[in-house]
């Protein structure tokens, strides 16, 4: 199960730190009336999030094998 998890949170880690663009066209745009770009604070934001998202998921595949 931490398996199957940890490899969801390292994807979805991935895509933020690689293509925050695309994850705020996913998850936010929709909120917005203007639909305009996201701002820098959101994509560096973004992309933190993905980095300890990444970690976490590499803590719970690494479960399996400790």
């Amino acid at each position: 199960m931490y398996f199957l998890g940890g490899l969801l949170l390292v994807g979805l880690g991935q895509l933020m730190v690689w293509k925050p663009r695309l994850f705020y066209e996913l998850t936010e745009r929709w909120k917005n009336r203007d639909a305009g770009a996201p701002s820098r604070l959101y994509l560096f934001s973004t992309r933190f999030g993905g980095v300890l998202m990444t970690l976490a998921g590499l803590g719970g595949v690494l479960t399996l094998f400790l």
